[in-house]
C-alpha cells in the first residue's frame, strides 16, 4: 500500500511540476514574441522565480527513481533555436553577462548569456513535458528532479539574477533630479 501511495504522491508531484512547466514556456515565448511590451523583465523575474520555487520542492523530495532504468524516447528535441534568437534580439545590449562557474569550488567566471539560459531552462522544461505528455510522468519527475541539479536549477538562479540585476538598473539607474523629483511628489501625495 505504502509504495502505491507514494507513486500517487509521486504523480501528483508530476502533474504540479508539469504545470508550472507550461507557465514558464508560455512566459518566454510570449516575452520572446514580443507581445509583452514593457513587462518583459518583470514576467521572467516571475516565471522564473515560481520555476525555482518548483525546482526547489523537487530538491525536498527523496530522489526520483523510475521503474524502467532506461529513459524511454520522448521523440525529437524541441527546437529552441528560433526562442533563443528571439530572446537575444529583446536583449540585444545586455543581453551578455558574467557568472560565476561554481561559487563553492572556484572564483572562475564566464561569459553567459540571458537567452541562452532561458533557452536552455525552456529545452529541459520542454523534454519533461515530452515524457509527462507521453504518459510517462514519473519519468518525466525524474528528469525534472535530475536536470535541476545537474543543468536548469543553476542556469535559472543565474539567469534570473542577471534579469533582477538589468530590472533593478532600469528602476533605479536615475538622474539625481528625477529621483528627487518623484521622491518629493511621493512624499506630498
Amino acid at each position: 500500500m505504502g509504495e502505491i501511495s507514494r507513486d500517487s504522491d509521486l504523480r501528483e508531484v508530476a502533474d504540479q511540476m508539469s504545470a508550472q512547466a507550461r507557465t514558464f514556456l508560455s512566459t518566454v515565448t510570449q516575452v520572446a514574441s514580443g507581445a509583452m511590451p514593457g513587462a518583459e523583465l518583470s514576467l521572467l523575474v516571475l516565471a522564473t522565480s515560481d520555476l525555482l520555487a518548483a525546482g526547489a520542492r523537487l530538491a525536498a523530495i527523496v530522489d526520483v527513481v523510475p521503474m524502467e532504468r532506461f529513459e524511454p524516447d520522448a521523440g525529437p528535441d524541441t527546437d529552441l533555436d528560433p526562442l533563443r534568437e528571439a530572446l537575444a534580439r529583446m536583449f540585444d545590449g545586455f543581453d551578455e553577462y558574467t557568472e560565476v562557474v561554481d561559487p563553492v569550488i572556484s572564483p572562475e567566471v564566464e561569459r553567459a548569456s540571458i537567452s541562452g539560459e532561458l533557452a536552455c531552462v525552456a529545452e529541459a522544461m520542454a523534454k519533461g513535458l515530452q515524457h509527462h505528455d507521453g504518459g510517462h510522468e514519473l519519468e518525466a519527475l525524474w528528469w525534472w528532479q535530475f536536470s535541476y541539479f545537474s543543468l536548469w536549477g543553476e542556469r535559472a538562479a543565474s539567469v534570473l539574477r542577471a534579469v533582477q540585476t538589468v530590472l533593478a538598473h532600469l528602476r533605479l539607474d536615475v538622474e539625481d533630479d528625477v529621483a528627487t523629483e518623484a521622491e518629493y511628489d511621493a512624499l506630498h501625495a
